[in-house]
Parts: structure tokens; C-alpha cells; sequence
């Protein structure tokens, strides 16, 4: 996990600001594909495949934080 802690926390604040928020209009992604998988719809390849990109920084971030912080 020695890698985690090489990020550098700019880096992954961008990449997670523009991962969690793309596209900008008319909604992102992450809140589409969270709101198919609370109502059970979120099947296809494709789309679990995009939630897990699209929260895959914040995932990074919270590993981090909690490496640095703890």
C-alpha cells in the first residue's frame, strides 16, 4: 500500500473532482449509476463498470486520508 501513500494529494483531489463530478450537465455519472443501484437497475456491464470508475478516487482519497491521518 506504499503507493498510496506516493500520491500526491493535489493529484488525486483533481482526479477525484473531475471523476465524481463528469460530465458537469445534466447530471454526473455517479449520481445516475447511485440512483440505479438503490433502485435495483444497475445491471448492465457497462454501468457497474462506470460506477466503479467514477468512485474509484473517492475510494483513493479515503484510503489515503486514512493511511496519513490514523
Amino acid at each position: 500500500m506504499a503507493w498510496i501513500d506516493n500520491l500526491s494529494w493535489p493529484l488525486l483531489l483533481l482526479a477525484g473532482g473531475y471523476l465524481v463530478f463528469a460530465p458537469f450537465f445534466p447530471e454526473p455519472h455517479i449520481v445516475e449509476k447511485l440512483r440505479m443501484l438503490t433502485q435495483g437497475t444497475l445491471v448492465k456491464p457497462i454501468d457497474i463498470f462506470d460506477l466503479l470508475m467514477h468512485a474509484s478516487p473517492i475510494v483513493l482519497i479515503a484510503l489515503k486520508a486514512y493511511r496519513q491521518f490514523t
